[in-house]
């Protein structure tokens, strides 16, 4: 096929990849300039970079939405375009452009996870399993009919980075997959939209501890966190003090939320949970930390004596 591809960060250079490794004709690549953000620098591969590798016109969008780009797309003849990690809506007269339409990768089990860091805020959610869906693009976004689907189970001890590898090792087979699908014709099934949810791109503020959310949150949300994510974090003494590694307790701990309290195992319980007062629920055990300036350190060795609280606040 002839195709254009939309697409950023790894996410997007896998799929141009599985385009040039089966033999599709790659006309044109669209992309997204560097950015500073937090989470735009993690899994960075450059889709342009590959792209001018392989002797193909480059363009640097933030929007698709200019009659320059409009115009080499319609020039291109396309039978396909192929979208993964795109960041922006891509409007009608760019989805609807191809003779096929466009075909989107997206790293959720669609319906569910819609939007941006599906993999982190499912790991949150404690789903069962995470994966990659192959849809048409319609108007709304992430919702169009369905090509073709795969799962990875979520572990116990899974961390967003080992979901990451899981999943994003299935964007090349399901992208050529999908793609044998479209050329035989397949009808996609239509989302159940009853189901859907849609969920914003995280900030710093969504990695920051309240302490009386459950211990079994509080550890999901430091495997969700972990690197090369920013850090799960709190604040001690007036300082942030991110948790690199923590698990819920085997004894039960009362008191008040965010309480420095008692040596178990490899580390030091904090009391935690909107039932904490009852003293009959666990706590978190926080096993390592990362200080203000970077250094990581066991539990015990930071905090020398027992006592004074983590807050959600310097």
């Amino acid at each position: 096929m002839r195709v254009a591809m939309f697409g950023y960060q790894t996410w997007g250079h896998r799929t141009l990849r599985a385009l040039i490794d089966a033999g599709h004709e790659v006309a044109l690549v669209v992309t997204h300039p560097q950015s500073d953000h937090a989470y735009e620098r993690i899994w960075a591969d450059s889709v342009a970079d590959l792209a001018r590798e392989h002797g193909i016109r480059v363009l640097l969008r933030e929007r698709p939405d200019d009659a320059e780009l409009l115009a080499e797309l319609q020039a291109a003849d396309l039978d396909l375009i192929v979208a993964n990690n795109w960041r922006t809506w891509l409007p009608p007269e760019v989805f609807d452009l191809p003779r096929h339409g466009t075909l989107n990768i997206h790293d959720s089990l669609l319906p569910a996870y819609a939007g941006f860091s599906p993999v982190i805020w499912a790991l949150l959610n404690n789903e069962p399993e995470v994966g990659v869906t192959a849809h048409m693009m319609d108007g709304e976004l992430d919702a169009g009919g369905v090509v073709l689907q795969r799962s990875v189970p979520v572990g116990p001890a899974d961390t967003s980075a080992d979901l990451f590898h899981r999943t994003v090792d299935l964007i090349a087979p399901i992208t050529a997959e999908a793609i044998k699908l479209i050329e035989q014709g397949c009808t996609p099934q239509p989302q159940d939209r009853s189901k859907a949810s849609f969920f914003h791109k995280r900030a710093k503020r969504d990695s920051l501890i309240d302490w009386n959310w459950t211990p079994e949150y509080i550890e999901r949300l430091v495997r969700a966190q972990s690197d090369p994510y920013p850090n799960a974090f709190t604040y001690h003494r007036g300082q942030e003090l991110r948790i690199v590694k923590a698990s819920v307790s085997q004894g039960h701990y009362g008191g008040t939320p965010g309480r420095i309290f008692y040596r178990e195992g490899d580390g030091v319980v904090i009391v935690a949970g909107p039932d904490a007062r009852r003293g009959t629920f666990p706590g978190l055990v926080i096993e390592r930390v990362r200080t203000a300036d970077g250094a990581e350190l066991a539990a015990n060795d930071y905090f020398k004596t027992m006592g004074g609280y983590l807050t959600d606040r310097p």
